[in-house]
């Protein structure tokens, strides 16, 4: 992994491939090796940039009075400081309430918004009453002891997922630090970035789990309403976790997306 400090932060990513830039956040609890089959699956054609979000993995910590918008003002140094922008961003659960914050603080660092299984914080995307039942089990589960600690959360999948990936992702949250998973819990819980979605003004793509339990197909039906001119791509048989379940039907998608951008496709903005 590379580092580079960016507002007073170290943070590591991955880097690897050539051609148009895509740089992809992680869901809490994760850090850049959730996008593994994504930098696997699109190196041949771009460059894929992963980060381990500040206070997760290999990256440093963040201290406690660290705010979404700080957050999304460090994804934005990271992008400037490689001189990747404007670049493709997509985000993943948390990750995309992120990339939302940071696409209203930098809009020119953006080619396209790409939303995967994502939220506009969970107050701007859920029932208030779905909210408090979230917060609650985030308080219990911040609560119990570590090795009580399930990274594979009911509705998180679609399907039981294979040992090997409980493994992995049992490993990527062992690497978060637990005051930065309160932290952004805390600010998911309290976020609603549903004003921002008329505001874009960049191609979006939409890639959302059929069967999606954590951020329903309803929540992408909403965002495709509001951001103009976005496309939703269903991805049959997943869950909150569409990369990781289905990689190739999710990186076909990311790849023909960011193809008509490149040729200046009909509806390109």
């Amino acid at each position: 992994m590379e580092r580079v400090e960016v507002g007073g932060v170290e943070v590591a990513y991955e880097r690897v491939g050539s051609g148009p830039p895509l740089v992809l956040v992680h869901g809490a609890a994760l850090d850049a090796r959730s996008w593994r089959p994504q930098l696997a699956g699109l190196r041949d054609e771009l460059t894929v940039v992963a980060w381990d979000e500040p206070g997760v993995g290999r990256s440093a910590a963040v201290p406690a009075d660290f705010t979404l918008a700080d957050f999304a003002d460090a994804l934005a140094g990271l992008v400037a400081h490689l001189g990747l922008g404007p670049a493709h961003v997509g985000g993943l659960s948390w990750g995309g309430t992120v990339v939302l914050q940071c696409y209203r603080r930098h809009p020119e660092l953006f080619e396209s918004l790409i939303m995967v299984d994502a939220y506009a914080g969970w107050k701007g995307s859920l029932p208030a009453d779905e909210v408090r039942a979230r917060v609650d089990g985030v308080r219990a589960m911040l609560a119990a002891p570590a090795e009580e600690f399930d990274p594979t959360l009911p509705g998180l999948f679609a399907q039981e997922p294979s040992a090997s990936l409980v493994a992995e992702m049992t490993a990527m949250a062992r690497d978060v630090l637990p005051g930065t998973l309160a932290l952004e819990l805390g600010l998911m819980a309290e976020a609603d970035l549903s004003d921002v979605l008329p505001l874009v003004t960049v191609p979006t793509l939409l890639v959302w789990g059929e069967l999606d339990a954590r951020s329903p197909l309803r929540v992408a039906h909403e965002f495709a309403s509001a951001i103009p001119h976005a496309e939703l791509v269903v991805v049959p048989g997943a869950g909150h976790m569409s990369p990781l379940e289905e990689p190739e039907l999710v990186n076909d998608a990311i790849r023909t997306f960011v193809r008509a951008q490149a040729r200046g496709a009909p509806g390109r903005l």
